[in-house]
């Protein structure tokens, strides 16, 4: 058990060890004793424990739609300014910005903007699977284009909700207030994550996505509608950055499409990769994307208490990004395990790279798939190449 969830053990370590830190640098000196200075310590206080979790929340929803892709093989640098133009519409919706378009209610308006984030999900997920267009394209893409076109509808100026014809305070009382002593942002964040375990990790498309990410021609093969897997995952990640910016807007109260969400998708790779997922594709847990991210925003925020300029923060989530890569790169959770394991050694490196590759595949279609006849050949013709 050790070994299987030594990532996930070892960043809640990392964890531990930044908040210990944190305390002892933001510590009370004018405090009796030593016990009692880090008990008061800034970052243990009642404020900074809510816009902590506040922050984790709107984060770490997105994030999760994130390390989704990362997991399926794919990558959605469109993130940050998806969210800016999601911001636009939704405030655009309320105050009637154009003629064309009458101030409706808050309820509807939320319908409309998870409807639009569908179809865009679902326009990257067809791209990238169905033309065969690289995701980072797709992406880089919408980047460039979803930010302008924000900037467009607004005229580089910023849009509120203050002019809404419908009251939205009830609305933003309920987003931005608290539930059960949290924030209502950090209370979505445990519902979602919750959906997402299953998802991930005891459903089928959990199964499909995993064996997508390890080897797309073998799920293939499999089966697996490959296609579909993929278009599910980015809609889900435009899903979870709509709810994500529902609250990053309300928050803010207004959205300057110029600056709103810059470097969103970069917090949320560097969360995603920091909590294990591999940019490679097939491997990621949702506790790991939720401890990565939490370790990300600890961080900021030990920037932001030790007085260092915020700018700063963007260092540590370049350090970050590059050392999940190397981490991953070289495979170093291996070499951390709580179990010596006995491993077969195999003289031709070729073929045990070959058979690594495809291993996967087949212990997953022994289970769910080996009745299919056209996989029975290709496995036939696997072991008849492993063999010569």
């Amino acid at each position: 058990m050790f070994s299987r969830y030594r990532k996930e053990l070892c960043l809640f370590l990392v964890l531990l060890f930044v908040s210990f830190w944190t305390i002892i640098f933001s510590r009370n000196p004018d405090a009796n004793n030593i016990f009692q200075s880090l008990l008061e310590s800034r970052f243990l206080s009642l404020r900074n424990m809510e816009n902590l979790a506040r922050q984790i929340g709107m984060y770490g929803i997105f994030s999760l739609g994130m390390g989704l892709v990362i997991i399926s093989a794919g990558i959605d640098l469109s993130v940050g300014s998806l969210m800016a133009l999601l911001g636009t519409i939704f405030f655009y919706l309320l105050t009637g910005g154009h003629p064309w378009v009458p101030g409706v209610h808050w309820s509807l308006a939320i319908v409309i903007l998870l409807g639009v984030a569908a179809l865009i999900g679902l326009l990257h997920g067809w791209l990238i699977a169905k033309i065969g267009m690289p995701a980072f394209v797709v992406t880089l893409c919408g980047l460039l284009g979803y930010r302008g076109l924000a900037q467009t509808m607004t005229r580089d100026t910023s849009i509120g909700y203050y002019d809404s014809v419908h009251d939205v305070t009830g609305l933003e009382s309920f987003l931005t207030g608290e539930l059960f002593g949290m924030p209502a942002a950090f209370i979505a964040f445990i519902l979602i994550c919750a959906i997402t375990y299953y998802a991930l990790h005891l459903s089928v498309f959990g199964r499909y996505l995993l064996a997508l990410g390890r080897n797309e021609q073998a799920a293939r093969y499999s089966g697996i509608n490959t296609g579909m897997i993929t278009i599910f995952a980015y809609i889900a990640c435009t899903v979870l950055a709509c709810i994500s910016a529902l609250f990053f807007v309300l928050y803010t109260a207004a959205v300057v499409p110029s600056m709103h969400g810059n470097f969103f998708e970069l917090y949320a790779i560097a969360g995603a990769v920091l909590g294990g997922c591999s940019l490679r594709g097939g491997e990621g847990t949702v506790v790991g994307i939720i401890l990565g991210t939490t370790v990300l925003l600890v961080l900021q925020n030990m920037v932001n208490l030790l007085g260092y300029d915020s700018s700063f923060s963007k260092v540590i989530t370049a350090l970050v990004i590059l050392g999940g890569v190397l981490v991953d790169r070289f495979d170093i959770w291996k070499l951390i395990s709580f179990t010596k394991t006995k491993t077969a050694r195999v003289q031709n490196s070729e073929v045990s790279s070959f058979h690594s590759s495809y291993s996967f595949s087949f212990s997953f279609s022994q289970r769910y798939l080996s009745a299919r006849p056209a996989f029975r050949v290709f496995c036939a013709h696997v072991r008849h190449s492993l063999r010569s």
